[in-house]
């Protein structure tokens, strides 16, 4: 994942609403959206390079997604980032458990940002950082800097998803990152690659002959932990699939007794 906005709301009737888009070169394969033939609870695209996934849910509630920290000066870390997501999806341990547990490996990766999280609680880690943290309700944007860093990709999609917290349709979020305006010459980072490709990689939305956002996927939680996830697929020609996931509830409404 290059791109990730989302609100993080405990107690409201839809408490986890996530749009993300995976920027990735178009030759490296993956499997769309789905369950896993050797892990079912898990419902996450997949990786055939390295393996692991970019973003991924379970069926009793757990979370995790990854962005990149983009740093092309820094050596390439000996293991693969997708594993973290998918470390999390598989296991048992806590949010908070589990991170605390990475901090202990971080140099046998590349920079990272990952999201880790259940039904009542969601954390961070950045890997320069260190430090994992719980975070607090409110509305949040992670791209390839620290969690809510000022790009401005960052900035109008995590506007745009605010402004449609009262009716988080599927098709309104899938448009939001489907914005492929690049951004204002003054307006752009500087991350250490050349100026065409600071301009490149600006837009939400990013499409080039070799690189680019292969998949935008959205998710939507309800307080009763059901859960509807959508993944739209493209190659550097256009769209090419669509894959929609639609998980019961997690927690058992207490049955209704008649006096």
């Amino acid at each position: 994942m290059c791109l990730i906005v989302f609100a993080w709301r405990p107690g409201h009737a839809q408490p986890l609403i996530v749009a993300a888009n995976r920027d990735e070169f178009h030759v490296r394969p993956s499997l769309p959206l789905g369950h896993w033939d050797d892990a079912p609870q898990v419902v996450a695209g997949r990786d055939l390079q390295a393996g692991g996934t970019w973003m991924g849910v379970t069926t009793d509630g757990r979370f995790a997604a990854l962005t990149n920290i983009r740093a092309p000066a820094s050596p390439l870390g000996e293991r693969s980032r997708g594993e973290l997501p998918e470390r999390f999806l598989r296991g048992a341990q806590s949010p908070a458990d589990y991170l605390e547990e990475l901090t202990r490996s971080l140099g046998h990766y590349s920079g990272f940002n990952l999201l880790v999280g259940n039904l009542s609680e969601l954390w961070y880690l950045n890997s320069k950082e260190g430090t994992p943290r719980p975070l607090t309700p409110g509305v949040y944007g992670l791209s390839n800097a620290a969690l809510d860093t000022p790009w401005p990709k960052l900035l109008s999609t995590r506007s745009a998803l605010e402004a449609c917290l009262g009716t988080p349709e599927r098709e309104r979020l899938l448009e939001i990152m489907s914005d492929a305006r690049p951004a204002a010459d003054a307006e752009l980072p500087t991350t250490g690659i050349s100026h065409e490709m600071e301009k490149l990689l600006s837009s939400a939305f990013i499409a080039s002959p070799d690189y680019g956002t292969r998949a935008i996927t959205v998710l939507v939680r309800r307080a009763d932990g059901s859960t509807s996830m959508t993944e739209r697929r493209f190659d550097a020609k256009g769209p090419t699939g669509e894959t929609e996931i639609n998980l019961p509830p997690t927690i058992t409404q207490p049955a209704k007794t008649l006096d």
